[in-house]
C-alpha cells in the first residue's frame, strides 16, 4: 500500500489490517525525501512524530476504536502551528519564532481520526502571493512540469499530494490560494463557507478572509478529510455554531435535482479556461449562465480589505525587521498601510451588499460553475501571460476568480479538468450558498465519474 493509492485505500487496507499505518508510513516518508529535492515541497519533515502516530494506530483499531483516516498521511501549509517546530508562515521572520506549544486545531482533529501528519509544506510568504516562489525557501516546483510554478499560497501542500508524497493536505485560503493551487497542480479542493472550519494554530493571512481547507486527489479522499475536519471550535472567533454536517454519503447522488449554472460576463473566461467551461456545460447539460453582481467591484473590494487586514497584522514587523521580508510581500504591505481609511469603510459597506445579491441569485441556483484560474500554471520566474488575446500580469491575475467568493464567504468546491494533449491541468469552481458544501462536492463527483474531472498523480511520479 503506497501513498499514491489514495486515502480510502489507504484506510481499508490499515481497517482491514492488509497492511500496517506503520509500513504506509515509512512509504510515504520514501517518497517525501525522494522528491522534496525537485519539487521543493516540505519545509518540515517530521519523521519520528510521524512514525509515532503511525504505532498507535493498529492497536487502537483492534481495540475497537473507529478511525476514518487511519493510517493516512497528510501534509500542512507551514502557516499551521505543529508542536514542536517554529511556524514559518512562508517567512524568514517565522523561522526565528519560538516553537509551537500544540498544534494546529484542524490538525488534532485528521489526527483523531486516524490520518498522520508528516511535515510542514512551503507557502507563499505569510500567505500574500499566488506562485508558491519565495525569496526564502525557493520556489515549489509543479510535478506535472517541473518548470512550472505549482501555484497559490499553498503551492508545496498541492506539490506533495500532485506528487504522490501523501494523499490528503490542510491549507489556508483567504483570496483564493487554495483554490488556485488546486487548478494548477490539478487537484480536488474544498474552501468551506467561512466559519465552517477552524482557523485556531494558523498563521492569519486576513483574518476576515481567511478560510481553512482541504485538498486530495480525489472526491471521496476530499470528502472523508472534510467530513473529519468538521466541529466547532470556540477559541475560533469567526466559528458558526452548527451541528456536523458530513458529505460523504451524499456524494453518489451527483447533479441529480441540482439548478446548475455557468457564470457569464467577467467569470467566463477566455481562451482554454472558456473552452473548458463550454465542455462542462455539455458534459453537464447545463445551458443557463448568470452574471455574477458587481464583479469588478468585488474583486477591488477584495483586494482592498485582504491589503488592509495584512498590513495591519504585519505593521510592527515592517517597522522592526524590513529587510527580513520579500521585497515584493514588504512593498504590498506598505501599500495596504497606506489605504485611506475611508477606502475600507466602502469596501466593507460594499461588502454586505454584495453578500445579500449572492444569496438572492442562489434562491434559484444551487450551484454556479466558474473558472478557477484564467490560465494554466506559468512557467517559474514568468511575469505575465496571454489569456485569450490579452497579456496580463500573473501575479495579479491568478486570483481574478477566486477572490470575489473569499468576500462572500461561500463554500467552494475546486474540480481539476484534464485537457486533452496537455500535460498541466486547469480547474473549474463549484461554488453553491453558504453551508451547501455537499452541493459544490456532488458536482465535483459527477464530473469525476464522467472522466472529465481527474486528479492523477504526476508522470514521472507515479511510476516510482
Amino acid at each position: 500500500m503506497k501513498s499514491t493509492d489514495g486515502a480510502a485505500a489507504i484506510v481499508k487496507a490499515v481497517t482491514t489490517a492488509q497492511t500496517g499505518a506503520r509500513s504506509v508510513i515509512i512509504e510515504a516518508l520514501a517518497r517525501i525525501e525522494a522528491n522534496t529535492g525537485r519539487t521543493k515541497a516540505f519545509t518540515d519533515v517530521l519523521k519520528d512524530r510521524a512514525l509515532a502516530n503511525a504505532d498507535g494506530i493498529d492497536p487502537a483499531l483492534k481495540a475497537g476504536k473507529k478511525l476514518p483516516l487511519a493510517g493516512v498521511p497528510f501534509a500542512v501549509a507551514n502557516a499551521f502551528d505543529l508542536k514542536g517546530i517554529a511556524t514559518r508562515a512562508g517567512s524568514k521572520i517565522g523561522r526565528d519564532g519560538l516553537p509551537a506549544a500544540i498544534d494546529a486545531a484542524l490538525i488534532g482533529r485528521l489526527e483523531a481520526a486516524g490520518a498522520i501528519c508528516a511535515g510542514a509544506a512551503s507557502i507563499d510568504e505569510f500567505g500574500l502571493g499566488h506562485t508558491g516562489e519565495t525569496a526564502h525557501d525557493g520556489a515549489v516546483h509543479n510535478p506535472h512540469d517541473l518548470t512550472a510554478i505549482a501555484g497559490g499560497a499553498p503551492a508545496g501542500v498541492a506539490a506533495a499530494i500532485a506528487g504522490g508524497m501523501v494523499p490528503l493536505g490542510l491549507a489556508l485560503d483567504s483570496d483564493g490560494g487554495l483554490r488556485i493551487a488546486a487548478s494548477l497542480s490539478g487537484l480536488f479542493a474544498i474552501k468551506p463557507t467561512y466559519g465552517r472550519l477552524s482557523r485556531v494554530g494558523v498563521f492569519p493571512t486576513a483574518p476576515s478572509l481567511d478560510h481553512t481547507g482541504v485538498l486530495a486527489r480525489s472526491v471521496e479522499d476530499l470528502a472523508l478529510a472534510y467530513d473529519a475536519a468538521q466541529g466547532v471550535d470556540a477559541a475560533d472567533p469567526a466559528m458558526i455554531k452548527r451541528p456536523l454536517e458530513p458529505v460523504s454519503g451524499r456524494l453518489e447522488r451527483g447533479s441529480a435535482g441540482l439548478r446548475i449554472a455557468i457564470a457569464d460576463g467577467d467569470f467566463a473566461g477566455a481562451g482554454e479556461a472558456r473552452q473548458m467551461m463550454d465542455e462542462i456545460g455539455k458534459r453537464l447539460e447545463v445551458s443557463r449562465r448568470v452574471m455574477i453582481p458587481y464583479a469588478q467591484a468585488a474583486l477591488a473590494a477584495a483586494h482592498l480589505i485582504g491589503m488592509a487586514e495584512a498590513a495591519s497584522l504585519h505593521a510592527e514587523r515592517l517597522r522592526s525587521r524590513a529587510a527580513d521580508f520579500d521585497p515584493e510581500v514588504r512593498d504590498r504591505l506598505a501599500a495596504g498601510s497606506l489605504l485611506p481609511a475611508q477606502w475600507i469603510e466602502r469596501a466593507q459597506r460594499f461588502r454586505r451588499m454584495f453578500h445579500e445579491q449572492m444569496l438572492a441569485l442562489f434562491s434559484t441556483i444551487d450551484v454556479i460553475l466558474a473558472p478557477a484560474t484564467p490560465m494554466r500554471a506559468p512557467r517559474l520566474g514568468q511575469k505575465s501571460a496571454r489569456v485569450g488575446t490579452v497579456e496580463v500580469p500573473v501575479r495579479q491575475s491568478l486570483n481574478s476568480y477566486t477572490a470575489a467568493f473569499s468576500l462572500a464567504g461561500l463554500p467552494v468546491g475546486a474540480v481539476p479538468i484534464a485537457i486533452d494533449g496537455q500535460r498541466l491541468p486547469l480547474g473549474v469552481q463549484a461554488i453553491a450558498a453558504p453551508w451547501r458544501e455537499d452541493f459544490a462536492l456532488r458536482i465535483a463527483r459527477e464530473l469525476e465519474k464522467s472522466g472529465l474531472a481527474k486528479a492523477p498523480v504526476a508522470r514521472g511520479f507515479a511510476e516510482e
